[in-house]
């Protein structure tokens, strides 16, 4: 792990996204509430929370850090959903870690609650939106 002891607290935001390709029926479920797992966005954001919480315990030299917030929003489209994650704290290193692993765990989570309608789910198009905070300043894709 990088020590990262010197460097000052700041304000630090990252935002995040992943993509899940469904087929129309499994989108027309979900928008419907009758997945027979249960509310499968409400079970997807509360993984996603939860991962962001415990990405220092999945990514071997990931730093351990105090979040504020983390926001798991979904937009159900036509052939799948597409959610975007935000992290934030006041720490010495950044939370774009914390963001994109939140952003993959919701997106498994919806494949796990959907795999049994469909073996051709896909997760694609993970990666940062924006990063705000620290020496490198503001990156916006």
């Amino acid at each position: 792990m990088i020590d990262v002891g010197a460097k000052k607290d700041t304000k630090r935001i990252a935002r995040a996204q992943a993509y899940i390709k469904l087929t129309p029926e499994i989108v027309g479920l979900i928008k419907g509430g009758k997945l027979p797992k249960g509310d499968v966005l409400q079970a997807a954001r509360f993984a996603g929370i939860l991962a962001a919480k415990n990405t220092a315990g999945l990514i071997p030299l990931c730093h351990n850090l105090p979040l504020n917030f983390v926001g798991v929003e979904f937009k159900v489209e036509k052939a799948g959903v597409r959610i975007t994650t935000e992290a934030r704290c006041t720490g010495k290193t950044g939370v774009e870690m914390e963001a994109l692993v939140a952003a993959s765990t919701a997106a498994l989570t919806i494949y796990d609650m959907c795999k049994m309608f469909a073996q051709d789910l896909e997760i694609k198009d993970v990666f940062l939106l924006e990063k705000l905070g620290g020496k490198s300043g503001h990156y916006k894709r």
